[in-house]
């Protein structure tokens, strides 16, 4: 862990890694996200413990991300490289906090990225550090701090693949749903609606996920499942609104190659041989890693501590890089009930959510639950007793006939929010429809 390593490699994916995320920061303005995201929504869906995260007032949030595209661009340069790690982290993760309905795994995988970024010494060469500081310039690097991003991002390729070990992918779906309408590669655009084809990219997902590691750390193959990765990443970018990640997770998976590379690809051979050092906080360093890696292993098998399919109930579904392996829709309703006067009416979403809000929400039952919260304290009148609030979800998975996925008879709007099981999500029962298997 200690040994000393070419931080070639180190100094490529800090670079990269801060182009990537200011590039996202531009995205942003570009796009009007900040607008669409944070500001314009009257209700803010928040992570359960984390209610207290709120945007900024006024224009707040845009200086927020015109403050996290500097922080990127400083990374970039290696300028004041540990306190823009540990802003920049902070600021993204604050950003993340904001909106649960944004929620997307390459957003998590860069907030984890960030804070790992923070201790790794990325700084040494070729950064503004290092010409302002010579005390800290190195060629050479901890092994530690190149092995913990390829454990990082090992660790998203292998859950993402033992996550596809289950009935629904291996019979292609929601592939089967998504490639006729998504589809538009040259080559394969005519059998977008054939089965076979659906098979064909849900086999070879898996079996990348689940031999990236293995094949990445083997030299002879490593080259050859480097480029079907990268292949793996675009196609993935042309079927799916991904954002960064494709290009995030090729940088990341660079990193297995040997850490002199970049020096090699220039022509730039490194001939001085490791000055001897003697590692600093190794016990601290040993733990903390250690702390780490054993989160990062254990979150995502926490579904199997919850009933029920996990595609259908969604507890455990979150940052344990389940990627793209459920198609849930149905309509979904609210109806409020005055248990004074016993009328009852069905709320007006529209009132409180935008479009994206409320896509995100009908397939998550904690977020019905937590909306169901918000509109029992708007829909109370000082004084009196709190309604009622009961949701209607009628909700089909990766094909199967529409069932509902809570419990009509309970008032979701007074149970409270919690991370045990949920006795009022239903299990799972609903048929495939045939017409959707052939």
């Amino acid at each position: 862990m200690f040994a000393p390593v070419d931080i070639a490699a180190l100094v490529y994916f800090r670079i990269l890694f801060g182009a990537i995320l200011a590039v996202e920061a531009w995205l942003y303005f570009h796009n009007r996200w900040i607008a669409l995201e944070f500001i314009r929504p009257k209700f803010h869906f928040t992570y359960y413990g984390f209610e207290w995260v709120h945007p900024w007032p006024g224009n707040g949030m845009y200086y927020h991300m015109a403050a996290l595209g500097i922080l990127a661009v400083f990374i970039l340069a290696g300028f004041a490289y540990r306190i823009s790690a540990a802003l920049f982290f902070l600021g993204f993760t604050y950003m993340f906090l904001v909106e649960q309905a944004t929620y997307l795994n390459h957003m998590y995988f860069v907030g984890l990225v960030s804070f790992l970024m923070i201790f790794v010494p990325a700084h040494r060469k070729f950064s503004v550090d290092a010409l302002l500081r010579p005390g800290i310039a190195s060629e050479f690097a901890p092994a530690w701090s190149l092995w913990c991003l390829r454990a990082q991002m090992g660790l998203v390729y292998f859950f993402g693949g033992i996550a596809k070990l289950n009935s629904d992918w291996l019979q292609g779906w929601p592939l089967r749903i998504w490639m006729p309408r998504e589809l538009n590669l040259p080559l394969l655009w005519r059998f977008r609606d054939q089965v076979w084809l659906a098979l064909a990219f849900s086999y070879s997902g898996l079996l990348l996920d689940l031999l990236a590691v293995p094949l990445l750390l083997w030299r002879r193959t490593r080259p050859y499942m480097f480029a079907a990765l990268a292949l793996f990443h675009l196609t993935n970018s042309n079927l799916f609104d991904i954002g960064i990640f494709p290009w995030f997770a090729t940088a990341m998976t660079a990193l297995y190659f040997d850490p002199d590379w970049p020096r090699r690809l220039l022509k730039a051979p490194l001939a001085l041989p490791p000055a001897p050092r003697q590692p600093r906080f190794r016990t601290a360093t040993v733990a903390g890693l250690a702390v780490y890696f054993a989160i990062q292993i254990l979150v995502p098998l926490r579904h199997w501590f919850y009933p029920g399919d996990v595609a259908w109930t969604d507890q455990g579904h979150r940052f344990s890089w389940r990627m793209k392996l459920r198609d849930k829709e149905g309509p979904v309703a609210f109806t409020i009930t005055d248990p004074e006067t016993d009328q009852s009416w069905t709320a007006n979403l529209g009132r409180y959510l935008g479009r994206w809000q409320y896509n995100e929400m009908i397939v998550r039952p904690d977020m019905l639950q937590q909306f169901a919260h918000f509109l029992a304290d708007q829909e109370t009148q000082p004084g009196h007793r709190r309604v009622q609030v009961r949701v209607d979800a009628e909700i089909s998975l990766n094909g199967r006939r529409r069932q509902p996925m809570i419990d009509p008879s309970v008032d979701l709007g007074s149970t409270p929010r919690s991370l045990l099981p949920a006795a009022w999500i239903t299990e799972l029962t609903a048929p495939r429809r045939k017409s959707l298997l052939h």
